[in-house]
């Protein structure tokens, strides 16, 4: 079996860390069950661009018991768990493609040997094996029946792809379901997010002025969080209704250059190029840390960052320290997703609900195939609400139910007055 990990013997604790996740997967779990006795997805080749996770191997075991043959690689070169790669290899017996740190060319690589599979079905945390295939491996086009992505910034990119009619493939935009953005971008992006810049620095969060840009539902999570632990959070905003929100929830809203020049701390979670850019980093506070929780290293402008440095020193495993001369920028893990290149990503629990949103949207493209159209599609609603159901279930909540009447007064234009 072909595969390309970093070392097999981690496997171990690799399988310690997948199991330890699982238990805290209940809906998944409830899925996987579904899909082992009627192999929904007998036959099927998938190629998963994933964050190569504890989370993750569930969502891969759950696929491969489903039927499939999955081959796996990293979606980021520095959020893979190299335990957890090695244990899918060894004890799963699944293609992986992926190791912490690999540089740009082995991980264009391992994209490319996931593709080399010929797969029917993808799925994508960025949209780099969809933007793949419609670039320099557009012969795999005729194989696929469809794709899901489970980031903001690849759905971005599909809508974009779709926009100029240069999508060739039906995509599922899982990112959009209810119960991955609301809870997966809010919770998970807003605790791990935290975590991560924490564990990087070891720095205390109360009494920090604490920037976040962009109000999105990853923004609100970690300005949430931030609040909570006693930093001065500030936000900035493009869009009036988003800073609006932000003002009413409490935070000081402003434009990045007037925070910037008071902040301790500015993190990034927009998805979009140069967020923080060089007339930022000329008027930024002295010992300012600058982090990215967006998919992709963009959005802090890396190349004016060495422009303006002097000297570049790594001072912890996940800091950076460029010397301006007048002053000093600290850079966490290189501007990639801090969450899980200096952390672990997001809890199981939130990730049980994302990734039973990527299960059953590998199920409803199967089913469906040769009916969709090239565009991008969000899972039907009452398959979102299914996943929300079962979390609740899982967590022994219970809820009420529309009597008759109710039903009928809410379907009803001729009662009211």
């Amino acid at each position: 079996m072909k595969s390309d990990i970093k070392d097999i013997k981690l496997a171990p604790l690799g399988s310690q860390l997948i199991n330890w996740a699982y238990l805290q997967m209940p809906v998944l779990d409830l899925i996987r069950t579904r899909f082992k006795k009627e192999q929904i997805l007998k036959g099927v080749t998938l190629a998963a661009c994933l964050h190569v996770t504890s989370e993750t191997a569930n969502l891969m075991i759950t696929l491969k018991e489903a039927g499939a043959k999955v081959f796996l690689c990293a979606s980021n070169p520095l959020s893979t768990n190299d335990a957890v790669a090695a244990s899918l290899v060894k004890d799963y017996k699944i293609p992986t493609f992926a190791i912490k740190g690999e540089d740009n060319k082995s991980y264009y690589s391992h994209l490319n040997l996931v593709l080399d599979e010929k797969p029917n079905l993808t799925m994508d945390d960025g949209a780099d094996l969809v933007s793949l295939m419609h670039g320099k491996r557009t012969d795999l086009l005729k194989y696929v029946v469809g794709s899901s992505e489970e980031t903001t910034t690849g759905v971005i990119r599909l809508r974009a792809m779709e926009k100029d009619q240069a999508l060739k493939i039906p995509v599922l935009a899982v990112n959009d379901n209810l119960t991955k953005h609301l809870f997966d971008n809010r919770y998970g992006t807003g605790q791990s997010t935290i975590d991560g810049i924490i564990r990087a620095t070891n720095i205390l969060l109360a009494g920090k002025k604490f920037v976040v840009c962009g109000y999105g539902w990853c923004g609100r999570g970690v300005a949430m969080r931030a609040k909570g632990m006693g930093a001065q959070v500030i936000v900035t905003e493009i869009d009036p209704i988003k800073a609006l929100e932000a003002l009413m929830d409490g935070f000081l809203v402003m434009t990045l250059k007037d925070a910037i020049k008071q902040a301790d701390i500015v993190l990034s979670t927009t998805g979009d190029k140069h967020v923080i850019d060089e007339e930022h980093l000329k008027v930024a506070k002295d010992g300012i840390i600058l982090a990215n929780a967006g998919h992709f290293d963009v959005e802090i402008n890396l190349d004016a960052l060495k422009k303006l440095s002097k000297k570049i020193t790594k001072v912890r495993p996940m800091v950076e320290e460029f010397d301006f001369g007048t002053k000093k920028v600290y850079l966490l893990a290189e501007g990639r997703l801090v969450n899980l290149a200096a952390a672990e990503g997001h809890p199981a629990s939130v990730m049980d609900m994302s990734f039973a949103g990527q299960a059953m949207g590998a199920e409803y493209i199967w089913v469906n195939r040769g009916k969709l159209k090239n565009q991008v599609y969000t899972l039907p609603q009452e398959l979102d609400k299914e996943i929300a159901r079962l979390k609740l279930h899982s967590e022994g909540v219970n809820i009420d139910k529309l009597s008759k009447e109710q039903s009928q007064y809410l379907n009803s234009w001729q009662e009211g007055t």
